[in-house]
């Protein structure tokens, strides 16, 4: 188990695109198994491996876990998306209160499409088209996002992305995050 650093915003390296990955190898399935561990750690649903400075199209998410009584995350449903696309998205939208790892207690109302097709890689290199939705589809949108060099904030008003980025860099100035890393209950999402 090893739980890698969050970069905290605002930091250029979130604002960067990721690269696709071009096969799967051990240095990916490590990389899954750390986004994993760091995700549960920080107690999020969803994370990006940009998000750990690794500018690799690769995302992973379970909005299903739970805490056990010792505090340890139990997962639930596991989903890894390599190279993830979407291809499609429904006609209706739903807001939803979007947190993120790389923003710590940071939140804002941010509407997307309620459903959406991803084309996707998984661990085996077998490509796959799915559909999802709720949550999850919030979450992986969330995560692509991510992998684009887009954050929740850039869909919110530019007096609250300020607002936002503003008082982050005032608590990293102020030591908040040791080495962009958090812990606590603070997001939703990666």
């Amino acid at each position: 188990m090893t739980i890698q650093p969050i970069i905290i915003a605002p930091d250029p390296r979130l604002k960067t695109k990721s690269f696709l990955v071009e096969h799967i190898d051990e240095s990916i399935k490590e990389l899954v198994q750390d986004m994993f561990d760091t995700m549960y750690y920080e107690r999020g649903i969803g994370l990006a491996a940009v998000q750990i400075g690794v500018h690799k199209r690769v995302l992973v998410a379970d909005v299903t876990w739970r805490e056990a009584d010792n505090k340890e995350a139990v997962s639930g449903e596991q989903h890894v998306l390599i190279n993830p696309e979407i291809i499609h998205d429904s006609a209706d939208s739903q807001s939803y209160k979007e947190g993120c790892l790389s923003f710590p207690d940071q939140f804002a109302e941010v509407v997307r499409p309620s459903g959406v097709r991803v084309k996707y890689m998984d661990l085996e290199g077998v490509h796959h088209e799915k559909d999802f939705d709720g949550l999850l589809a919030t979450c992986i949108q969330h995560e692509i996002d991510h992998l684009n060099g887009i954050t929740f904030v850039d869909h919110i008003s530019h007096v609250k992305r300020d607002m936002i980025n503003r008082k982050l860099t005032k608590l990293k100035k102020a030591g908040m995050f040791d080495h962009d890393h958090v812990h606590g209950e603070h997001c939703n999402h990666g």
